[in-house]
C-alpha cells in the first residue's frame, strides 16, 4: 500500500481539531483529521444523559457559527452539543475521517518529516498536531480497593442514577462534574455524600450579566499562567436547571453531607481531611472577589446594571460544616457506590517524538514545540485560562495555524541569484 502524503495531520476530532481546520482551510493548507471514534465522541459517551454546557449558548460557541434553534442565552444540551460540531464540520468541509486509530508517529531521520502509522494505513506529514485534549486518561486514585463491596465509576462512566445500585452514593470531588452530578442524585432522591476540595466558586450571573461575561471584561479569561499554588483549584459552575450559582451550603440544606478531602482507607472506612470549612470559606472568598471586581468595573465605567446586594448574603454554615465528619464505614452508612470526579490525565503514547517531559505531560509554549513541526492543540491554560472553551480554543489553534503558515513560508525559500 502506497504512502498517502499531507502537509499537515490533525490527531483529534473534538473542538480543537476542527477549530485548526478552520484555520488551516482558510490558509489553503493541505491537511487531513483523523478521529478515532466520531466527531465529539467524548461529548457523546463519555459524559451524563443530562448534561448542558458551563457557558451559555452567545458565548460557548465558534465565533463563525452560532447554535441554531437554540436562545443565545441557553445552556445547549450535550446532543446539542454534538450537533453543532458536526454542523461545524460540515460548515467548513473539513477534510475528516473517522474510525482511524493513530498508533505511532515518529520523525523520519534526516528529514522534516514524520511518519504516522494508523490502523488504515501509513501516512507522511510535514507537521503533526496532537489535538486530542485533556481529557484523554481518567484519573482513578487507587484508594478504595477494587475488590471491596462497593461500585466504583470515574465520572466519565456516569450516565444517570439509574445505573447505580440502590443505596447511598459517595461522589470525590467538588468541580463542576462532581457538583452537578450530585446534585443531579440528590434530586433523585438518593442520600449523597460529597467530597469537596479546593474550589473557585464564581456566581452564576450577577447584576444582569452571566459569569463568562464578568469574566471577559475583567480580564480573567486572558490570564496566561495559574496562580502558584491554585494548580488543583477546580471550579464549580453549571448550566443545569437554566444556569444557577453552585452552593454547597444550599446543598447540605437539602441533605447532602459534605465532606473535606478524601485521604485514605482502611477495613471499610474512608477517612478525610479536616478542610472543608477551609475549602468553603476559599470558595467564599472567590465568589464575593468576582462580585467586588464587578461592582468596581460598573462605578468606573458608569454602567446602568441594576444591583443585586442580595447576592451578597451568605448562608449560616451547616453543622457539616461546623462540626465535619472524618471518617465514614461504607457499610454502615449504607454506601454502595463511589464516583471519583477527580478528573484526568493526558496520554500521548502514540507520540514517539522527544516533546514530552518524564511525566509524559506536553513540553511547549503555546503549543509550539522544541520539535519543528509538532505541535499540542486543545491543553487547559495553553495560551490563556479561556483555552478549554470552545472559543478559547480556537484562538489557539488560529496561532497553531498562523506558525504552520509562516514555517511553510521559510521552507519553501529560494534564494534569488545575485
Amino acid at each position: 500500500m502506497a504512502t498517502e502524503k499531507i502537509d499537515t495531520l490533525i490527531v483529534g476530532g473534538g473542538q480543537a481539531g476542527l477549530a485548526l481546520s478552520e484555520h488551516l482551510g482558510n490558509r489553503k493548507i493541505s491537511h487531513l483529521v483523523l478521529e478515532r471514534h466520531r466527531i465529539a465522541e467524548r461529548w457523546r459517551t463519555e459524559r451524563w444523559d443530562s448534561l448542558v454546557a458551563n457557558g451559555p449558548a452567545w458565548h460557548d460557541r465558534f465565533p463563525s457559527m452560532t447554535f441554531p434553534d437554540i436562545s443565545p442565552d441557553a445552556f445547549a444540551t450535550k446532543d446539542q452539543v454534538v450537533d453543532y460540531f458536526e454542523a461545524y464540520a460540515r460548515q467548513i468541509d473539513c477534510p475528516i475521517r473517522c474510525g482511524v486509530d493513530v498508533k505511532s508517529v515518529t520523525k523520519l531521520a534526516g528529514r522534516r518529516a514524520f511518519r504516522i502509522e494508523t490502523s488504515q494505513g501509513v501516512i507522511e506529514a510535514t507537521n503533526v498536531v496532537a489535538a486530542t485534549g485533556p481529557f484523554q486518561r481518567p484519573i482513578f486514585p487507587a484508594l478504595v480497593p477494587q475488590d471491596a463491596p462497593v461500585m466504583q465509576i470515574h465520572s466519565n462512566s456516569y450516565h444517570n442514577p439509574q445505573q447505580l445500585p440502590a443505596g447511598s452514593v459517595l461522589v470525590v470531588g467538588a468541580g463542576s462534574s462532581g457538583g452537578q452530578i450530585a446534585d443531579e442524585l440528590l434530586r433523585a432522591g438518593r442520600q449523597v455524600h460529597l467530597s469537596v476540595g479546593p474550589h473557585d466558586r464564581p456566581p452564576r450571573s450577577y447584576r444582569g450579566r452571566d459569569f463568562v461575561w464578568w469574566l471577559g471584561v475583567l480580564g480573567k479569561w486572558e490570564a496566561g499562567a495559574v496562580d502558584p499554588g491554585t494548580e488543583h483549584v477546580t471550579i464549580s459552575v453549571s448550566g443545569a436547571h437554566g444556569g444557577q450559582t453552585v452552593d454547597f451550603r444550599r446543598y447540605a440544606a437539602r441533605g447532602m453531607n459534605l465532606l473535606g478531602l478524601t485521604e485514605s482507607y482502611a477495613d471499610g472506612v474512608l477517612h478525610f481531611s479536616d478542610d472543608l470549612g477551609r475549602n468553603i470559606a476559599q470558595g467564599d472568598a472567590n465568589y464575593l472577589s468576582v462580585l467586588d471586581e464587578a461592582d468596581a468595573y460598573i462605578a468606573r465605567n458608569g454602567l446602568d446594571l441594576p444591583e443585586e446586594p442580595e447576592a451578597r448574603i451568605i448562608d449560616p454554615d451547616p453543622h457539616c460544616v461546623t462540626n465535619p465528619v472524618l471518617e465514614l464505614d461504607l457499610q454502615k452508612q449504607g454506601i454502595n457506590t463511589i464516583i471519583w470526579a477527580t478528573g484526568y490525565a493526558v496520554d500521548y503514547n502514540w507520540l514517539n517524538v522527544d516533546v514530552l517531559d518524564e511525566a509524559g505531560r506536553p513540553l511547549h509554549h503555546r503549543g509550539v514545540t522544541t520539535e519543528p513541526g509538532i505541535y499540542f492543540l486543545g491543553l487547559p491554560w495553553q495560551s490563556r485560562r479561556g483555552s478549554a472553551f470552545i472559543w478559547g480554543v480556537w484562538h489557539d489553534a488560529k496561532h497553531i495555524a498562523d506558525h504552520i503558515s509562516n514555517q511553510r513560508n521559510y521552507l519553501e525559500f529560494e534564494r534569488t541569484p545575485a
